[in-house]
């Protein structure tokens, strides 16, 4: 008992998933809608035994959606990750609140600010998401972006583009002018 007082929050998940994975019991089903951070939104094709390493372990199978690739993730590995479902339609409004706020203060160096924001994305939260894209969205009226950070703000807006897509069930094309006049 004493052991488990001891265990920081990543290690106490991780062995709540791994009980969870010897039990068979895996976190999302066939057909589940997931976000994997950096790559964005994907539905859990299967699941199922592979061996990696020369150990059999139970992965999703999982398609990302905004760019066709193919995943397997070992269902043990999702909270590490940060694997997790696709935010709800009442959370859509959040987000839209978030692009629609003030741009918060960054650091000018732009490395720095590139390091920080890319932190901020692979979290995987689009709360975070939202805010790299509105800062860097905001900067950009004022100064121009470095090339990396084009890039992560490219990401940034695709991957909240797919997930208010897929929470509001539009288009991408729809979902991209909503995000685009709420940032203007």
């Amino acid at each position: 008992m004493d052991e488990q007082k001891n265990l920081t929050t990543d290690e106490a998940a991780d062995q709540a998933a791994l009980k969870r994975a010897k039990k068979g019991i895996t976190k999302y089903k066939k057909g589940d809608k997931v976000v994997y951070p950096m790559h964005g939104v994907g539905l859990i094709e299967d699941i199922k035994s592979v061996t990696i390493l020369g150990v059999e372990k139970k992965v999703y199978v999982i398609h990302i959606m905004n760019n066709g690739m193919t995943v397997m993730i070992p269902t043990e590995n999702v909270d590490k990750i940060g694997l997790r479902p696709v935010i709800s339609i009442n959370e859509v409004d959040k987000v839209l609140e978030i692009l629609a706020d003030e741009e918060t203060e960054m650091e000018e160096d732009w490395k720095l600010r590139y390091q920080i924001n890319m932190e901020k994305v692979k979290t995987g939260s689009i709360y975070e998401v939202a805010e790299v894209a509105r800062n860097l969205y905001r900067r950009s009226l004022a100064k121009d972006l470095s090339i990396m950070e084009r890039k992560l703000y490219e990401n940034a807006y695709q991957l909240i583009t797919n997930e208010i897509a897929l929470a509001r069930n539009l288009d991408i094309e729809d979902a991209g002018n909503i995000i685009s006049e709420v940032l203007s």
